[in-house]
Formats: structure tokens, C-alpha cells, sequence
């Protein structure tokens, strides 16, 4: 089982640090591209210390708005997206590249991250974007959605992600955030993920079971406590007897 994070969100040493944190603990790394968090200097640092570690770089692209963290969704033009999305991904190529790396694939933020599950224009359109990349990267996404169908229409690698730290509603998405219960604490982040690992299901916040077989376990950078609860996952998943690496 693959464990990702979230990252280079933050500025400074404090963030540099949380980084450097986190990826001793995750085996694939989602890299904030200058959209909605992060610059050059937190990518180059982010980047040389996942080489440093072994730890697979992806791109992490979300809406250009710092204001709101990329978490409000915007209703751009599919093309506007694109062309966002595109120039985010090309800097963090050439950052990885000078370092002498490379981006394995790629994981939409926030608010585009939960339009893309349900757009199939702006799905499509993004699918072909990532083709048409000289090594594609691998679509990190739910394992159901529009990216994903559009994604392998493509012939393009997919990785299913499910998540730890958040609660998922009875129709398999993860609850807003702005409602009560969507970040899960510690002991239940860690329940959900032995129960991802194990059994490929979650219990959804009006107790339904639903099947989500997946490859990669996330865990939110800014999520309170977030630099421990990846600690605490990775140790259940390896005393579970379930082996923590970068997926195929």
C-alpha cells in the first residue's frame, strides 16, 4: 500500500520542516505547484528532499487562488483550467528535472480535485493535457469518477486513492469541509486506513459500507497532528503485515 501526502503548502523553515517531516514517513509525495500554495524555492526544496528519501515526486495542481487555498470552486473555463493546470505541472517538471528527477504522476487539489470527478468535458480535456506529457505520469485520483473513466480511455496509468483523515458521505465522497466531522481524528484516521488496506471499504458517516478498493492511502499535509498521523499509519499498516511502498 502506497501512503501520500499533501505538501510544500507552507512557507518557510517551519513549513520546510513539516515537509521534511513527512516525507521520512510517505513513500509518494503530492507537490503543491505554485496554484493554490506553494513557489520555485518550496518545490526545488521539496523535490531534492523526496530524491534525498526515495520518495516518488507528483504534481499536486490546483485553481489559482491562494486566497481560498484552492478550495472554492471557481467555474473557469474548461480551457482556462487546462492552461492553469499545464503550467503547473511544466514548472514542477522542470524543477524535478534540474534535480535530477522526475514527476510520476499527478493528483488534482481541492476544489478541482472534486470538480474533475464529476465534469467530463473538463475530465477529458485534462486527460489529454496529461498524454500529451513527453513521459505521462500516472492520474492519482478516486478509483470512480470522470478523470479517472477519461483517464484510461486514454491508456493512461491510474492509481486509486483513498483517504485516511477524512469522513466520506453514503455516495462515496469525501463530506465538506465545512461540516461537522469531515476531518477524522487521529484513532479513526487510523481505523479507516487498516480498513482501506485490509478490507477495501470505509464506513460512511450515516454508517453505510462501501467498497473503495485502493492503491495509495492519503493523508492531508495540513491537517492538524498531520506529520504524527502519517507516523501512527504507517506503523499500523506495517504491523498489520501490510506493506507500505510507492505504488506500481
Amino acid at each position: 500500500m502506497d501512503l501520500n501526502a499533501d505538501m510544500a503548502e507552507g512557507i518557510g523553515p517551519e513549513g520546510w520542516a513539516a515537509d521534511a517531516s513527512l516525507l521520512d514517513v510517505v513513500t509518494s509525495a503530492n507537490i503543491a505547484c505554485g496554484g493554490h500554495a506553494g513557489d520555485a524555492e518550496t518545490m526545488r526544496r521539496a523535490c531534492d528532499a523526496a530524491i534525498e528519501r526515495g520518495v516518488r515526486i507528483g504534481a499536486h495542481p490546483g485553481y489559482g487562488d491562494r486566497e481560498n487555498f484552492g478550495r472554492t470552486e471557481l467555474g473557469l473555463a474548461t480551457g482556462e483550467v487546462v492552461a492553469q493546470v499545464a503550467e503547473q505541472i511544466t514548472l514542477l517538471e522542470s524543477i524535478a528535472a534540474s534535480s535530477g528527477s522526475a514527476v510520476t504522476h499527478v493528483k488534482l487539489h481541492g476544489a478541482l480535485y472534486h470538480r474533475a470527478l464529476r465534469d467530463d468535458e473538463l475530465a477529458a480535456a485534462l486527460a489529454e493535457l496529461i498524454a500529451g506529457l513527453a513521459s505521462p505520469p500516472v492520474v492519482l485520483a478516486p478509483a470512480r469518477g470522470a478523470l479517472v473513466d477519461a483517464a484510461r480511455a486514454r491508456g493512461l496509468g491510474c492509481a486509486a486513492e483513498g483517504f485516511a483523515d477524512r469522513a466520506y458521505d453514503a455516495a462515496g465522497l469525501l463530506v465538506p469541509r465545512d461540516q461537522p466531522g469531515s476531518v477524522l481524528g487521529a484513532e479513526e484516521a487510523v481505523a479507516q486506513a487498516l480498513r482501506l488496506a485490509r478490507e477495501g471499504s470505509v464506513i460512511a458517516n450515516d454508517g453505510t459500507v462501501l467498497p473503495i478498493d485502493v492503491e495509495s492511502i492519503c493523508v492531508h499535509g495540513d491537517t492538524p497532528g498531520a506529520i504524527e498521523l502519517a507516523g501512527e499509519l504507517r506503523a499500523a499498516l506495517t504491523g498489520g503485515g501490510i506493506e507500505v511502498k510507492a505504488f506500481a
